[in-house]
């Protein structure tokens, strides 16, 4: 006999009663488990309809044409242009330009014969790489070069021999390219990193460079190369130093007279910028060496049968002497009378441009020097008349306030001449 309470079986009826859901969940949840899953449109069952099925098969078609060019790499040129959208490579920093630049030269270093097809590649690539280095260092178009850029690509060139071996590859690359790599190399040593000029640092540790640059004279392909280069390389003083005290400094007065009109004026004037441009270490330079020095440049500078190497070192003359901090110089000069000769055949030349150069270092080194040696005046006495006739009739090829009254001073000067 069942003992259970009445109540029992209405409380287990309520507990059914609440656990079930409205007629309309119900319903929806019904219709969602029926309703089909979403098909793939390459696997969707294909209709009875012939056309129908014809559509799906094109597309099947097309979707295993694209996956199997894209497996072997036969993507058309707008498949291409998509890939490279959706993939592409991180942008290269200046650091990294250097360091791939860097490794096509160490192959072009080791593989500088024959003309395959990976070594033309390989030129191409360092061709770009260089331009843009040059891009980077000195901007593109209207954009200025950012300084954080240069600084990175700086210190990353000078951290390895990337210029050793530029510099050596130089005579390997196209003309082109040897003229960007000019200018790169040329930028480089005015580039600051903490307030260092790094490459200053480079080159007194490898010094034999400038050897090689200041050789290229002797190769016309790439002298007016190495030129540029060794006179962006001696705007560093102890550089320059380096130059002014080697054997190679002799080799200078044989460069300016060159055949090769283009070649001698680039020697010519790296010449002038090691003379002129660090005033202490070229008056330590002249006093040191003056016999040889001036003797090479009276007879083989200021007497050359060449009219440009005599224009040229005449006015050179001028820059060096008249500067103040050659005036010790400037006095022993003064002291010499073949020195002294000279100047006055200058004067006589056929050229007005040398006579007129002649005559303002003849007035500022002689005639208007109060502190003339007495053999000097002596000269000068004896040779009077002559000078005032001549120097009365001496007239530029256009008019000149300033020349004229130059000349009155000459003249004055050497009418109060007395033994």
């Amino acid at each position: 006999m069942n003992t259970k309470p009445k109540n029992h079986i209405h409380n287990t009826n309520n507990r059914r009663n609440n656990n079930r859901r409205p007629n309309g969940e119900e319903n929806s949840r019904s219709s969602l488990l029926a309703s089909p899953l979403p098909q793939s449109p390459l696997f969707t069952p294909t209709p009875n309809n012939p056309e129908r099925r014809r559509k799906r098969r094109r597309i099947r078609f097309r979707w295993i044409a694209t996956l199997v060019r894209s497996c072997v790499g036969l993507r058309s040129e707008g498949e291409k242009k998509t890939m490279k959208g959706l993939f592409k490579s991180k942008p290269r920093t200046p650091a990294d330009v250097v360091r791939q630049t860097r490794e096509l030269l160490v192959y072009l270093d080791l593989n500088s014969s024959g003309r395959d097809n990976k070594r033309e590649e390989k030129m191409a690539e360092l061709s770009k790489n260089i331009r843009e280095l040059k891009s980077i260092l000195y901007g593109s178009g209207d954009s200025e070069p950012v300084a954080e850029a240069c600084s990175q690509l700086t210190q990353e060139f000078f951290k390895d021999n990337t210029l050793r071996l530029l510099i050596l590859c130089l005579p390997k690359l196209n003309l082109e390219t040897r003229k960007d790599a000019t200018q790169v190399v040329a930028n480089l040593q005015r580039q600051q990193v903490q307030f260092r000029l790094i490459a200053s640092d480079y080159l007194e540790n490898n010094k034999d460079l400038l050897d090689v640059l200041i050789l290229g004279y002797e190769d016309m392909d790439i002298a007016l190369h190495y030129g540029a280069m060794l006179r962006e390389c001696i705007r560093h003083q102890s550089i320059a130093r380096y130059v002014l005290e080697s054997e190679h400094m002799k080799k200078f007065f044989d460069y300016i007279q060159l055949p090769n009109f283009d070649i001698a004026s680039d020697a010519s004037a790296t010449f002038k910028e090691l003379l002129t441009r660090h005033k202490a270490t070229v008056a330590e330079f002249l006093n040191k060496n003056y016999d040889w020095f001036f003797e090479e440049f009276n007879t083989r500078l200021l007497s050359s049968t060449n009219y440009m190497t005599r224009r040229q070192a005449i006015k050179l003359l001028g820059d060096m002497l008249l500067d103040r901090s050659n005036s010790g110089v400037m006095m022993r000069y003064v002291s010499s009378k073949d020195n002294l000769m000279i100047l006055m055949n200058l004067l006589r030349e056929s050229s007005k441009s040398i006579q007129m150069e002649a005559f303002h270092v003849f007035k500022q080194l002689f005639a208007a020097n109060r502190n003339k040696p007495p053999e000097i005046v002596t000269i000068l006495v004896t040779n009077k008349s002559k000078l005032l006739r001549f120097f009365s009739a001496f007239k530029p090829d256009k008019e000149d306030d300033q020349f004229e009254a130059d000349k009155e001073q000459v003249i004055n000067e050497i009418s109060a001449l007395t033994l």
